[in-house]
């Protein structure tokens, strides 16, 4: 088969401002923080960290009482970004059969790092807490990772591939980038991608909390604890979130009359094979190259890149080092955010809410900034770290990177496109 061009025509997230998409990246672009300060009430030790919610996300209100109460919360973020982005692309919900479309080879693909984690501490509560023999018979099925890809397909009428990835923190942008792959390649006129994750389970926190790689924060200075490329950072802020984007042939887009946001040209997937949690800029390097090659684009016709960026010690210098391995000496020309900064790290979610990032700023040509960067760690320095939005920019093409745990990386590549 022939490859096909490769439309984004629907965009959908539920966003931690309670917003829509226009009031979610007009914040980012005004550099202001989703970032409160979360504490519980678990017994004995509540958990209280810099966090990201979506505390306007009312499940039921979005997708009704009988569909939400069958899913956990990262399925019903999953499940309204995917109906949002559905509405976006002017595609009719229901049943196909409802509306003539024959929606057999559509397909999704999603991805998600924790799946129904809250479903099954619920279900440990239940026994070891309360002392009850019995969870709820639900249980299976929300909890399983592909909880959210499923009702998605079911609830649209989607007949082909129905397929969830847990990569780590690279999970949405390989579901994206493997949803890319099949509409162009014609296997699937249209796929509707993304992600979702809820990580706030207490055992989850817990564990990232061991790994010492949470930024620290009270009350009143959570909204600046995520600081990517800063001299002073000290760690990532986890959130919650679901994003999801419609990609479809071309040319299916324009015979209906569909808005294109977007397109999407190019996708690079590596893996580092040398440490589990210690990133290597040699990995990264080859997914930078391979999405580039893949989109028959070079160095100098990416004007943005939003970076992986979550403030880690050793994350953020490494992947520094790589973009200046690949745009050598016009890397310091180079417009780099990271907006974690701001929504916070989604986990399995993180790379399908940058998606839609880097997309609006070349749809809008304006770049959101990376927030809190007063001093740059010399260790971070060799680009062009964009500390305040920029309006009117002439943009191109840009970069989207994902990089997770595992060593395994994914770049995704898009092009702007004419109004």
């Amino acid at each position: 088969m022939s490859q096909r061009r490769v439309a984004i025509t629907g965009l959908g997230l539920v966003s931690p401002y309670g917003g829509d998409l226009a009031d979610f990246f007009g914040r980012l672009l005004a550099g202001e923080s989703a970032v409160r300060f979360l504490q519980t009430e678990d017994i004995p030790r509540p958990l209280a960290m810099p966090f990201v919610s979506c505390p306007a996300f009312d499940a039921e209100a979005s997708l009704g009482r009988p569909l939400a109460g069958t899913m956990d919360r990262f399925a019903q973020l999953g499940t309204a970004a995917a109906f949002s982005a559905w509405a976006d692309a002017g595609l009719a919900c229901g049943q196909p059969a409802e509306n003539g479309e024959n929606r057999e080879r559509w397909g999704v693909s999603w991805g998600t790092a924790l799946g129904g984690t809250l479903a099954y501490e619920k279900g440990y509560k239940e026994l070891w807490i309360k002392g009850r023999e019995r969870i709820s018979p639900l249980s299976v099925i929300l909890g399983m990772n592909n909880a959210a890809n499923a009702h998605i397909s079911i609830q649209l009428g989607l007949g082909g591939v129905s397929m969830s990835h847990t990569v780590a923190c690279a999970s949405s942008a390989i579901a994206i980038g493997e949803a890319f792959r099949r509409v162009r390649s014609g296997e699937a006129p249209v796929m509707l991608t993304g992600g979702s994750d809820v990580p706030q389970a207490y055992g989850v926190a817990r564990a990232w909390e061991a790994l010492r790689v949470l930024a620290s924060g009270d009350e009143k200075t959570a909204p600046r604890a995520c600081r990517p490329f800063s001299a002073d950072r000290d760690g990532l802020v986890l959130g919650e979130g679901g994003a999801a984007l419609v990609l479809e042939d071309w040319e299916h887009a324009v015979a209906r009359g569909a808005r294109i946001h977007g397109e999407l040209i190019g996708y690079g997937t590596t893996c580092d094979h040398s440490h589990l949690v210690r990133p290597e800029a040699a990995g990264q390097v080859r997914a930078l190259h391979l999405a580039l090659a893949d989109g028959g684009l070079s160095p100098a016709d990416i004007d943005y890149v939003n970076a992986h960026g979550t403030a880690t010690a050793e994350g953020d210098p490494v992947e520094i080092a790589a973009l200046k391995t690949v745009f050598g000496d016009a890397a310091g020309r180079l417009a780099v955010s990271g907006t974690k900064s701001m929504h916070g790290h989604q986990l399995g979610a993180a790379g399908a809410v940058e998606a839609i990032v880097t997309v609006l700023a070349l749809r809008e040509q304006a770049i959101p900034p990376t927030a809190h960067l007063a001093e740059l760690d010399p260790a971070c320095a060799g680009v062009d770290h964009v500390t305040a939005a920029r309006h009117g920019q002439p943009l191109r093409a840009a970069l989207s990177n994902s990089f997770a745990f595992g060593g395994s990386n994914a770049v995704l590549a898009f092009r702007a496109v004419a109004p």
